[in-house]
Parts: C-alpha cells; sequence; structure tokens
C-alpha cells in the first residue's frame, strides 16, 4: 500500500480548473505568467510541461523521468551548490485538453514542506500560451520544521525559475 501524503487536501490546487480557491491552512501562492504567443509555443511549452519540463528547465533531476502519470510517486532531487535536497511527491493530479495542460504533485514523507504544487500551461482564444503556479505550503515535520522559513526563500527562487523555463525567450 503507498505511503499517504502528508496532507489531506488531496488535488487541492485543482489543476483542471480556471478559477481556484484555496483552502484554509496554508500559505497559498496562485500567480499566472505569459510564455509567449503562437500555436507553435503552445505545443512545445504544453508537451513539455507533461514530461517534466518545468522542473528539469528549471534545475530538478526527477527520478524516474517520462511522462506525468497520475499516481505516481517520484523523487525530485533539487542541487544547489553542495546541496542535494530529495523532495519525494505523488502526481495527484493531471490535465490534458486542447487548451489546458499540466499537473500537480502532493508531497510525501520525506519532503521537506508539507502541501501540493501545481503547474499549468493553458492558453487564451489571442493564442496567448499561459504557465499558472498554485501552490499549498506549510511547515513539513521533524528537522526541516527549523528551516521553514529558509524553504520559503527557496520556494521563491524556484518560483522564479518556474516562471521562465518554459518561456518563448527563456
Amino acid at each position: 500500500m503507498p505511503e499517504p501524503t502528508t496532507y489531506p487536501e488531496v488535488g487541492a490546487t485543482g489543476p483542471a480548473a480556471t478559477h481556484w480557491v484555496p483552502p484554509a491552512g496554508y500559505r497559498a501562492y496562485a500567480r499566472t505568467f505569459v510564455l509567449g504567443h503562437g500555436e507553435e509555443h503552445w505545443a512545445w511549452a504544453s508537451a513539455e510541461v507533461l514530461v517534466w519540463g518545468i522542473k528539469t528547465r528549471s534545475g530538478f533531476r526527477v527520478e524516474p523521468g517520462g511522462r506525468v502519470v497520475e499516481g505516481a510517486d517520484q523523487r525530485l532531487r533539487a542541487i544547489v551548490g553542495p546541496v542535494v535536497v530529495t523532495e519525494p511527491v505523488r502526481v495527484v493530479a493531471v490535465v490534458e485538453s486542447a487548451d489546458r495542460c499540466g499537473f500537480a504533485y502532493g508531497t510525501l514523507p520525506g519532503q521537506p514542506v508539507s502541501g501540493e504544487e501545481a503547474f499549468v500551461v493553458h492558453r487564451d482564444p489571442d493564442g496567448t500560451a499561459l504557465l499558472t503556479l498554485r501552490s499549498l505550503t506549510r511547515a513539513g515535520r521533524g528537522r526541516w520544521r527549523v528551516v521553514f522559513p529558509a524553504l520559503l526563500v527557496a520556494q521563491r527562487w524556484y518560483r522564479r525559475r518556474y516562471a521562465r523555463a518554459l518561456r518563448a525567450d527563456g
């Protein structure tokens, strides 16, 4: 039997939903960025997000790699200089439609924080490709609780990298 997530609101970042109301009890974050314009960029960015491109192009290693699959457990490795932080996660939702592609993952035991992140590439009727990031975060357990403020700084740094990872000029 797989380990349960470290939070009860599985799927709460709602990657398929165009509007989002986060649950209480978390640091909630939502922001949308312009990636580019046109069918070619949309096709590339929407395919790239579904093979972990947003994470790998932001400096993470994803093990095992491949296509995002709902229910799959992954290990994300953030490497900053000599420091390697392993983040066990489970893909909790995948959306793949004509105008919206992405996924959400939730934290598993051993993760530095507790919560969920969603990465969604979508497009407007005018052909603008967009990236929406959503996250729900609270302190992890054990030793991670002590370094939670530093983890929030790292989270903001990675969000900037996510915003550039799938941009046409990035």
